[in-house]
This record gives C-alpha cells, sequence and structure tokens, in this order.
C-alpha cells in the first residue's frame, strides 16, 4: 500500500461505496503550460483505439486548452485545474497510486524528449477498472447538459446553478443526487413572460420531473406532455396560469398524489373527467375554475384527505357514496349549485376536520350523524336553506372552533349556553328570522344577530312595533321591564285606552243615578 501523501499536483475527492456500484472520484489536475503543450503533440492517432478511450476522454478536453503565451517553456509556468470525473470501484490507496503514478508519468512526458505515454497509458488501464469514459464537468453547475439548455429556454439564467437553493418567490427547481451529472425533480416557472413558449422537445428533456408548478403564468398550455413526463410528475400545480387547462391534458397524470387549480378555468365536463385514473390521490383541489358537472359518485382515490371543489358551477346532490372517502379531513363545495340534502352517510366520514357547504341551496335539516364527527373542527352551512331547529349535539363536539349557520331557515330556541359559545373562535347565527335566544341564558352583548324568544319560544318583535291586547308587551313575559316602568325608570300613567274606557263608564254609571234621581223627583 502506498503510504506517502498525494503529490501536490493532485486532489482526489471520493463517493462512498453503495452495495458495489462504481464510484465516482473527481481528480484536479494542476498542469503548466509546459505540460500542456507536450500533451497536444501526443499524434490523435494514439488516441483513436477504442482500448484507450478512459484515456483518450481524459486527454482530450487537456489538449484542447490554450496555455498563456510564454517564449520559453520552462520559465513561466501557468497552471490550470480541470475537473475530472472518474467512474471506479477501487479504494482510497488505488486512488493514492493512481495520483501517483498519473503524476509520474505527466512529469515524465514534460521532462522527456520521448513519450511517456505508454507508460500513462499502463498505468491507467492497470489500476483502474473504468465502467464509464472520463467525462469533463462543467464549471458551477452539475446539472444534465439536456435539462440545463431546456432551462435556458424557459428563461433561467446559465450562469447560475438551477440545483442551488430554490427562490422562494420566482423560477425554480431542485435537483435529485445522481450522478456523475443531477436531474431536475422540481420546477416553477412564476411571473411569466407571456411570449414564453412550452415546446414538446424542452418537455422531453424535463421527463424527471416529480412536480411542475405554474404561478402567474398566462401563457398558452402545452397540447400534451410527454409519456415520460406524465407517468413520473407526482404534483401538478396551476394558480392563474396557462390561460386555460384542458381536462385532456390533465387525464393522463395517473401517479399524481396533489392536483392544484385555481384561478383558471378547466375544460372539462365533471370532475371526474379528471381524476378517474388518478388513484393515488391524497389531495385535490379545482377552486374558482368554472368547473361544471355533479359531484362524482364513483371514487378511486380512497387515500384522499383533501378535496376542495368550491367557486366553481357544480350542480347535483352529494352522493351518499362520498363516504367511500373515509381519509378525507377536509371537504370544501361552497360556492356551488348544489341542491338537495346532507346525505346521513356523512357520518362514516369519522376523519372529516373541516366542512364547508355554503353558499348553495342545500335544505332539510342537520342531520343526526354529523354528531359521529367527534374531530370536527369547523362546519360552515352558510347560505343555503336548511331548516328545522340547530341539533344539541353540536355542544358535545369538544374539538369545534366554527359554525356557521347564518343565513339560512332554522327556527326554534338556540339550544346553547354562553359557556359553550365562549369556546367558539366563530359562532354565526344571523339572518335566521325564525330563530331566537332565551335572554336566561344567553346576554344580550353576544350580538348574535337575532331577537330573544318570548314565553312562546318565538321571536320576539323589536321594542315599540306593536302592543299586545292585554295592555303589556313581549318583555314582560321574562321579567326585563314593568308595565309602569320604562328602560330609564321613568313612571308612566294609565294608558289611553284604559283611561278613555274608564271615563266613559264613569259618565254611564252618573248618567244611570240621574235618571234614577229624577224618576223619583218627578213621580
Amino acid at each position: 500500500m502506498i503510504k506517502s501523501p498525494l503529490p501536490p499536483s493532485f486532489q482526489t475527492a471520493e463517493t462512498p461505496m453503495n452495495g458495489g456500484k462504481p464510484q465516482i472520484i473527481k481528480i484536479t489536475l494542476h498542469l503548466t503550460t509546459h505540460t500542456i503543450q507536450r500533451l497536444r503533440q501526443i499524434p490523435t492517432s494514439i488516441t483513436r483505439p477504442t482500448t484507450l478511450s478512459p484515456l483518450s476522454s481524459l486527454l482530450s478536453p487537456l489538449s484542447s486548452l490554450s496555455p498563456a503565451k510564454a517564449t520559453k517553456p520552462r520559465k513561466a509556468h501557468h497552471h490550470f485545474s480541470p475537473s475530472i470525473l472518474v467512474s471506479t470501484t477501487t479504494h482510497s490507496h488505488r486512488i493514492q497510486t493512481l495520483s501517483l503514478f498519473l503524476t509520474q508519468s505527466l512529469s515524465l512526458m514534460s521532462s522527456s524528449k520521448k513519450t511517456s505515454f505508454p507508460l500513462l497509458t499502463v498505468s491507467l488501464l492497470l489500476l483502474l477498472p473504468f465502467s464509464h469514459p472520463l467525462s469533463l464537468t462543467r464549471p458551477g453547475s452539475s446539472l444534465d447538459p439536456r435539462q440545463l439548455t431546456a432551462l435556458e429556454s424557459l428563461g433561467f439564467p446559465s450562469t447560475s446553478d438551477a440545483c442551488a437553493v430554490p427562490s422562494p418567490r420566482d423560477n425554480a427547481t431542485s435537483c435529485d443526487a445522481a450522478a456523475p451529472f443531477r436531474h431536475l425533480i422540481s420546477l416553477r416557472l412564476a411571473n411569466c413572460s407571456t411570449d414564453l413558449d412550452l415546446p414538446y422537445t424542452v418537455l422531453q428533456s424535463l421527463s424527471t420531473l416529480k412536480s411542475i408548478s405554474f404561478l402567474n403564468c398566462p401563457i398558452p398550455p402545452p397540447r400534451r406532455l410527454p409519456p415520460q413526463l406524465a407517468s413520473s410528475l407526482h404534483s401538478f400545480s396551476c394558480i392563474s396560469s396557462l390561460r386555460r387547462v384542458p381536462g385532456a391534458l390533465l387525464s393522463p397524470l395517473r401517479n399524481l398524489t396533489e392536483l392544484y387549480l385555481t384561478g383558471v378555468p378547466v375544460m372539462a365536463s365533471a370532475p371526474i373527467m379528471i381524476i378517474s385514473n388518478m388513484v393515488d390521490l391524497t389531495s385535490i383541489t379545482i377552486s374558482n375554475a368554472n368547473m361544471s358537472g355533479p359531484i362524482p359518485h364513483h371514487w378511486h382515490c380512497l387515500d384522499l384527505v383533501h378535496l376542495d371543489f368550491s367557486f366553481n358551477r357544480l350542480k347535483g346532490v352529494i352522493p351518499g357514496t362520498i363516504s367511500m372517502l373515509g381519509s378525507l379531513q377536509t371537504l370544501n363545495l361552497s360556492s356551488n349549485f348544489l341542491t338537495g340534502y346532507i346525505p346521513d352517510s356523512i357520518g362514516d366520514m369519522v376523519s372529516l376536520k373541516n366542512v364547508s357547504l355554503s353558499n348553495n341551496s342545500f335544505f332539510g335539516s342537520i342531520p343526526s350523524s354529523l354528531s359521529d364527527l367527534i374531530d370536527l373542527v369547523q362546519l360552515d352551512l352558510s347560505s343555503n336553506q336548511f331548516n328545522g331547529s340547530i341539533p344539541t349535539f353540536f355542544s358535545g363536539l369538544k374539538k369545534l372552533r366554527v359554525l356557521n349557520l347564518e343565513n339560512n331557515n332554522f327556527q326554534g330556541v338556540i339550544p346553547f349556553n354562553s359557556s359553550f359559545i365562549s369556546k367558539l373562535e366563530v359562532f354565526k347565527v344571523g339572518g335566521n328570522s325564525n330563530l331566537c335566544y332565551n335572554h336566561t341564558m344567553l346576554s344580550s352583548k353576544l350580538k348574535l344577530g337575532i331577537a330573544p324568544c318570548n314565553r312562546y319560544g318565538l321571536p320576539m318583535s323589536p321594542p315599540g312595533d306593536h302592543l299586545r291586547s292585554d295592555g303589556s308587551d313581549d318583555m314582560d313575559d321574562y321579567g326585563e321591564s314593568d308595565s309602569g316602568h320604562d328602560g330609564n325608570g321613568d313612571h308612566h300613567g294609565p294608558s289611553k285606552v284604559v283611561l278613555g274606557v274608564a271615563i266613559g263608564l264613569s259618565c254611564l254609571v252618573f248618567l244611570v243615578i240621574f235618571l234614577v234621581c229624577l224618576s223619583k223627583v218627578c213621580g
């Protein structure tokens, strides 16, 4: 084993062994002007045989280097340090041996009149069983050259490293750790120029991508994706980009786990036309996309966790088969044209945490099966046509923090006390004209947007609208006012009606007495 230190003209770096696979060794040569001149004088015929292909790959780049001008080769020594990637299965001591032999060989070639090329050839071929030809790396970038060219055509600067830390807002990429060349696994195009294009050939070069996203890129969508890229993608995101997204562009993405589309028209007759083949999906967001059609009745992505079809033009009912999505945690169908009842089977979706069905045309009562959703945190049923009384089981949902029931047709008395309402971050019940609260349980300071109840459990009319026929108003029923006092404590006399009746009766009695007395006198 060679115990002497490496010669100063070499620097090596070795990657760890991985299951006996070839290692990648980076060798940096510090060559002088005279050495390079001697290398350039080697006949090209020597480097052509296939048996010398590893050495040919080594010497070809070096022979093309242009040393600085020097009148005497041995006086001024200008150093060059090209890096070379060597694929090998040798260990560190063999690397040292290679370094020593290569240095000695180059030294002999620069000092001897006779070429030492055979010695260099033998030392390389005996010490290293090359599995791949040597290749010269491009300074500043380790990315696949084809992908680097593709990125440049998409507006990425050629001077920066495409595999560096990505920008949080602009165009960004991430790469794998392959060698000798790394490959793109993530691409984000942000704030694109309207002149940007996505040619099919460029997309072919990016077939290693696992994730692609467009942010504020109003460019024409590609007509189709290369099959290899379509099968490689796991995440597709489009935010206010591509002008429109054809369903035919999305449906081949069979291996997607995440689909995010918002602020862009989706050209599909129904959601099922897009997601029918995406069996691995865990998150779907198609929002504000002008998408029409019904909610799917059959689901193939049974591991779905997040479903958002908000702000579209969906019609029909929520099918009972939606309970097949047993892992679903977020269900957002707000701002559509949906109608019908909430299916009882929703209680089987025990993983649900956030449910929003607002701004639709749902009707009927709230199903009691919702009480089984013990992990429910947010429930928004606002701006629909729900009716009936508000269920009492909401107070038993310990994790509930948002309950929005406003702008519906609920009726009766709110069944909650102030302790439950105070635990909620959001509680809205306004806009239900037949709903009221018991003022002995809830304070008017809560500003619920509804009236208190009278003794019959009906909403009390606003003060001053009308008087009851028995001369007392509704607030008397709960002792919040007195018939002889107003809110300021000022005393009021008898009402005008009662006073008029009393005066009339008094006059009548006086008249009867007067007539009786007169008859006695005259008789």
